[in-house]
């Protein structure tokens, strides 16, 4: 009767030994069956929009392009300088900013720059998933020592995203633009306007009735020209961080041929294909673009400005440095905007 209870207990043992490693078995099938799914889970129209412009990989603005505008920037020959905005959190990094961004949630992306104490934050107002297009609103704003500086024109944009092959692209990108006339950065700005203006023209000759009407007319139409300016400025300051990044023995360059988007031949630090030739001619808007002060071997430091070219009422001047912050001075003076200049928002 011993030996029979000893077999017995034993089958026991291995009947729960057996019961315990299938139960085992089973928890890390379905476990890494759970995992598996996570990770091949689709990629939302957020996250493409974050990877397209935000991530450190190389070639996701490219990917994220519907494929008729790939073809038809790869026939120009213009493809090639769309890389720069793959790694614009790289480059902005590189400029002592910290970059957050965030799938899930009202925000989307925070950049906080601790040396000026600012922070830019965009928003997500709507998402607006509809099969294959979705939707996205949003709207920004900038923080100066934790309060926010209202812009004297608002805008808000939305991107709309489409999927081709299974890859969600930037199909169109919508612009609204609210201009709140009490605000008072806008009546600030047309203050300073006015004031430039009517001191150059008691400095000037009489004018013409027509003339003087022109540049009563100028602070409606010189919105939409100083925005231009500044996206150009932007363009030069992305350029010299793709430049200095690429040419580390030269650093920065104070000579905007350098950055010139084209002619034969390879890139070189003489002609590095990342800016139009138009715009690397130093005048573009009624303005003259100019590069100085690069300082260093290699040049760690430069200065960017843009002035009105010429008899240009009530047009702003517009400065900025390797640190990426514009400032602009209503007097259409550079040395106004570097010594007491307003930050543009």
């Amino acid at each position: 009767m011993a030996g029979c209870e000893y077999q017995c207990q034993m089958r026991k043992e291995k009947v729960i030994m057996r019961t315990v490693v299938l139960a085992l078995t089973l928890a890390t099938l379905y476990t890494v069956a759970s995992f598996g799914q996570q990770a091949t889970a689709p990629q939302t129209a957020r996250q493409a929009l974050i990877e397209m412009f935000f991530s450190k990989t190389s070639g996701t603005f490219i990917k994220h392009l519907p494929d008729a505008t790939r073809a038809a920037l790869d026939q120009s020959g213009m493809l090639t300088n769309l890389q720069q905005y793959s790694v614009l959190t790289s480059q902005l990094e590189s400029q002592g900013k910290t970059v957050q961004t965030f799938e899930t949630g009202s925000v989307l992306l925070a950049m906080e720059n601790p040396s000026s104490r600012e922070k830019f934050e965009i928003t997500v107002q709507n998402d607006s998933l509809q099969g294959d297009q979705d939707d996205i609103d949003v709207s920004y704003m900038t923080y100066k020592n934790g309060q926010p500086l209202r812009p004297p024109v608002m805008s808000h944009l939305t991107f709309s995203m489409i999927t081709e092959r299974g890859i969600w692209k930037l199909n169109e990108i919508t612009v609204t633009l609210r201009i709140p006339l009490a605000n008072p950065n806008l009546l600030k700005s047309i203050t300073e306007g006015m004031k430039a203006r009517s001191a150059a023209i008691t400095a000037i000759q009489p004018q013409s009735q027509s003339q003087v009407s022109m540049q009563i007319q100028a602070p409606t139409q010189n919105l939409a020209n100083d925005a231009s300016v500044v996206a150009a400025m932007r363009n030069i300051l992305a350029a010299e961080v793709t430049y200095a990044s690429t040419y580390r023995s030269v650093g920065y360059t104070c000579t905007l041929s350098d950055l010139d988007g084209f002619g034969g031949g390879e890139r070189n630090e003489h002609q590095a294909m990342l800016i139009s030739s138009g715009l690397a001619s130093g005048k573009k808007n009624g303005y003259v673009f100019t590069l100085s002060e690069c300082g260093g071997s290699p040049a760690t430091s430069f200065r960017l400005t843009a002035t009105p070219n010429g008899n240009m009422y009530g047009r702003h001047a517009f400065c900025t440095d390797q640190n990426g912050a514009i400032r602009h001075s209503g007097d259409g003076v550079a040395a106004t905007c570097i010594s007491a200049g307003t930050p543009w928002q």
